[in-house]
């Protein structure tokens, strides 16, 4: 078979780790030949890709973000797209099948694409670990650890200077990343867009904390609503696809935090640091199991399937199963995490 790879969405650690084991089982059990797609869906639209042979994926396991490229071009409304034109290029190229890797909307759209006749598996994809039917998702754990070790640092200077320390991370509506690296760390207050917490809370929190002569530290998913506000904190406007740009709830829980407290305190936004740099050894293991399972289920004509982890192993489950809302932290593991907050 010729098949197609594509990733599309943010990038993450650990994608080039299933386009590196996919195209090795393929050549080495199948005989496959491969192409990878550039920039997402907007290669496959314009038939604009590169072969992928086994020089070409020699060590990316270890290599962060994605050979490939990646964009949010949507498969429908960008020029040219949608699965009429979209088949003719696979035929067109003499591409039997095309893996895609990607988040939610991703997923989507290959699902969408795959009721139109075209012939489509997927791979989950996301840092937030936000996408229901798969324990986990490959980046998670790469940006818990990135997290986890800037919080770490934080803790030292503010302990050094009796500051509180604010740290922001992403999450636009689920918490995981926060909840997971706020425990790691050993944070006073975590805050996640799935719970409402007033500031009054959060500074007894800190106060409780600096009263024993400690640094609190607080973090702060971006999607965090505060008790009594609408919605979420978008003051840098727009992406290009229109979804609101989130980020700078940090600072206004900062400012907030000195202005109730009187305490110093400081802010800092990890931003995209989560996304970069190598995957953890955890990230590069599911990404290659992910990837072995996803030739796998191409040889068996599974159009429509989703490769996912389920305990420690890897399994197949429809795409709907995927795109039945976002996977979001449970009330009862933030309460389980607010028992060490404060005190």
């Amino acid at each position: 078979m010729r098949i197609g790879l594509l990733t599309s969405g943010g990038d993450c650690p650990g994608l080039n780790a299933v386009i590196r084991s996919a195209v090795l089982h393929g050549i080495k059990s199948y005989g496959d030949e491969f192409v990878g797609f550039r920039d997402g869906w907007r290669g496959l639209i314009e038939a604009d890709y590169m072969e992928l042979s086994r020089h070409n994926v020699r060590g990316l396991s270890r290599v962060g973000g994605t050979i490939l490229g990646t964009s949010r071009t949507h498969p429908y409304n960008y020029p040219g797209g949608g699965p009429q034109n979209m088949a003719k290029q696979l035929k067109r190229h003499d591409i039997d099948a095309v893996v895609v890797l990607g988040g939610e909307g991703t997923l989507a759209g290959a699902k969408r694409l795959t009721n139109a006749g075209l012939p489509m598996v997927g791979v989950p994809k996301t840092i937030d670990n936000d996408l229901n039917a798969t324990d986990f998702t490959f980046g998670f754990d790469t940006a818990i650890s990135i997290a986890t070790d800037a919080m770490d640092r934080l803790r030292t200077t503010g302990e050094s200077h009796h500051r509180c320390m604010v740290a922001e991370v992403m999450g636009r509506h689920a918490g995981w990343i926060a909840l997971h690296s706020g425990m790691a760390a050993g944070a006073h207050a975590v805050l996640i867009p799935e719970k409402r917490v007033s500031m009054d809370q959060v500074c007894e929190w800190v106060e409780q904390v600096h009263s024993r002569g400690r640094s609190p530290l607080v973090v702060v998913a971006e999607g965090f609503i505060p008790d009594g506000a609408e919605e979420a904190l978008a003051e840098k406007g727009e992406e290009a696809s229109g979804r609101p740009r989130l980020g700078g709830i940090g600072e206004w829980v900062t400012a907030q935090i000195e202005e109730l407290t009187g305490i110093e305190t400081r802010n800092t936004t990890l931003g995209h640091i989560q996304r970069g740099g190598n995957p953890t050894g955890y990230d590069r293991v599911l990404a290659t199991r992910f990837g072995i399972k996803a030739l796998n289920l191409v040889h068996e004509q599974a159009w429509g399937r989703m490769v996912s982890l389920r305990g420690t192993d890897i399994v197949e489950v429809d795409l709907n199963a995927a795109l039945e809302g976002l996977k979001t932290v449970p009330a009862e593991r933030y309460e389980e995490a607010k028992v060490l907050f404060g005190r």
